[in-house]
C-alpha cells in the first residue's frame, strides 16, 4: 500500500522546524513545500545532529518530492 504523506506539517511536531518557525505559531499547520523551503532556506540554523528519525524521515521526504533531486544531508 502507498504512503499518503500529510498535505499539512505541523512545525512544533518536528523539533528542528519548530526553532526555524520561532517567528510564527509553531501550531499552525503549514503546507508540505512551505516546510521544505523553510528548511532549506534556513539548513544552515539546523542541527543536523538533533534531528529525530521522524524529522530525518521527513526531510528527506521533502527533498525527494520538492527537491528535484538534491539532497539536503547525507
Amino acid at each position: 500500500m502507498a504512503r499518503h504523506p500529510a498535505a499539512l506539517i505541523v512545525p512544533k511536531d518536528f523539533p528542528e522546524l519548530g526553532l526555524l518557525v520561532w517567528n510564527r505559531d509553531v501550531a499552525r499547520p503549514i503546507p508540505r513545500e512551505e516546510a521544505f523551503a523553510i528548511y532549506e532556506r534556513n539548513w544552515r540554523h539546523v542541527d543536523a545532529g538533533r534531528l529525530t528519525p521522524a524529522e530525518a524521515y521527513l526531510i528527506e521526504e521533502l527533498t525527494h518530492e520538492f527537491g528535484h533531486g538534491h539532497r539536503m544531508f547525507a
